[in-house]
C-alpha cells in the first residue's frame, strides 16, 4: 500500500525494501539555441481570437519562461507560459520566428 502527494512523489509506502529516492529528474537542463527545434503554431482560443504558441522548447521552467518574457516585449503584447508552451496574443509567426533565429535558435512555422 502507498500514497501519493500532488507533484506524483511518493510520500508513505508499507514496502520496507522501497528505496525512497528524492532527487527531481523531472526538470531538464537547457539545452543552447542551437540545439532548441522550436514550433510556431496559430490557434484559436475563446472562439476567434487568435494566439500564436510556441512548443519544443528543452530546458528549465525559469529560462522557459525568460524566453516567454522576451518573446512578449518583442511582440508587444500579452501572452502567458503554460504546459511547456509559450502562448503571445495574436498573429505574431513570422516576427516571431525572425526573433528566434536572429537568437541562434531553430524555429519554423507549422500547422497550417
Amino acid at each position: 500500500m502507498s500514497s501519493k502527494n500532488k507533484n506524483g512523489g511518493l510520500i508513505y509506502s508499507t514496502n520496507s525494501d522501497l528505496d525512497f529516492n528524492t532527487s527531481n529528474d523531472n526538470e531538464f537542463e537547457t539545452l543552447p539555441p542551437q540545439q532548441q527545434q522550436l514550433k510556431v503554431y496559430l490557434d484559436r482560443k475563446g472562439g476567434s481570437k487568435l494566439v500564436s504558441r510556441i512548443n519544443g522548447f528543452i530546458g528549465t521552467i525559469d529560462d522557459l519562461n525568460e524566453l516567454g518574457s522576451n518573446l512578449k516585449k518583442h511582440c508587444g503584447g500579452g501572452g502567458s507560459v503554460k504546459d511547456d508552451e509559450i502562448l503571445i496574443q495574436g498573429d505574431h509567426r513570422d516576427k516571431i520566428v525572425n526573433w528566434l533565429t536572429s537568437k541562434g535558435y531553430k524555429a519554423k512555422k507549422a500547422g497550417g
